[in-house]
Formats: structure tokens, C-alpha cells, sequence
């Protein structure tokens, strides 16, 4: 196991509780416009640890780690390769109505407040845009499945963010 592997689990199981932002950096909701101090998610990627699935959101040399379910697990990483399964998973689904009434998304923002990640999930459909409360793992897939950005407070990446490795293993 890797020492990044190593550095997921310990976030899954205590991360949750010692990686919160200061109380300053903590909202109320889901903001669905984008603010001065976000940054924009470069690489999302999907790995499978010993205590779940979890979405690393990549910005340079960190990473914010989202466990998620095994099914977002599983549309996310599809919309991420183009991997179709037999049937439409939900985010396939969503896409395709969106996409029937000229609708997109547009950005997602992820936040993270009392341990949760939420996700403003900002929906274009023709000339009016609406933002909604999400799961941050269904902010994300559809995000993917519409190539929109994904972004996150630079307080957020400080915080909750783990350093990557170099290929190497070397610590960057």
C-alpha cells in the first residue's frame, strides 16, 4: 500500500473530524456563483480503498479525497473514461433530460460545512439558471458527464486537501 493509499484511509476514518476550515471559511450554503479565492479543479479521479470508493479532487500537487458510494463511484469514473453501462445510472439519466430541454450545467461549487461535502449544482436550461443543493458526489458526476468546471475555495483545498506524490513515492 502506498503512502498516499495510506493517507486516504486516515482521512476516511479521523480526516472527516480534524479537517474542518476554520469557522470563517464555513457557509451557511452552498454558494452558486463563483467568488474571488476559488479555485478550479484541474483532474478528478476515481480510486477504490480498503474503506470505500473515493473521488480525489486534484488541484497541482493536492488533492481533496470525497468517499462516495459505489454507484457514483461507478458514474463518475463512466463519465470520466465513456465507459457506458447497460443501463442509464441516474447521472446518465439527469444528463440525458438536460440535454432533451436544451439544459447544462454550467459550474458546480464544493463546500464543505459540519463534516459534509455539499455541491451548488448551477443548471442552464435556455435563458435561466437555477442553483441547487446537491450531494457533492452528484454535483461532481454531472459536472463530468457536462465537461463543466468544478470549484472549491482556496480554504477548502488548505484544509481538507492531502499533498500527492511524486511517481516516485517521494512526497512533493
Amino acid at each position: 500500500m502506498s503512502q498516499f493509499d495510506r493517507v486516504l484511509i486516515v482521512c476516511g476514518l479521523a480526516g472527516l473530524i480534524f479537517l474542518l476550515p476554520p469557522p470563517s471559511a464555513a457557509a451557511d450554503a452552498p454558494e452558486g456563483a463563483a467568488e474571488p479565492g476559488q479555485v478550479r479543479i484541474q483532474n478528478v479521479e476515481v480510486r477504490i480503498t480498503q474503506v470505500g470508493p473515493v473521488v480525489l479532487l486534484k488541484v497541482h500537487n493536492r488533492a481533496i479525497p470525497i468517499f462516495v458510494d459505489t454507484v457514483v463511484a461507478e458514474s463518475i469514473h463512466g463519465a470520466l473514461t465513456g465507459q457506458k453501462t447497460a443501463r442509464p445510472l441516474s447521472h446518465d439519466l439527469m444528463h440525458s433530460i438536460l440535454e432533451a430541454f436544451d439544459g447544462r450545467v454550467s459550474q458546480v461549487i464544493v463546500t464543505l460545512k459540519d463534516r459534509t461535502f455539499y455541491g451548488a449544482l448551477t443548471v442552464v436550461v435556455q435563458k435561466t439558471t437555477k442553483v441547487f443543493d446537491s450531494r457533492s458526489s452528484d454535483a461532481i458526476a454531472l459536472a463530468i458527464h457536462f465537461k463543466a468546471p468544478i470549484l472549491v475555495s482556496q480554504e477548502l483545498l488548505d484544509s481538507a486537501g492531502v499533498e500527492l506524490e511524486k511517481p516516485d513515492g517521494i512526497s512533493l
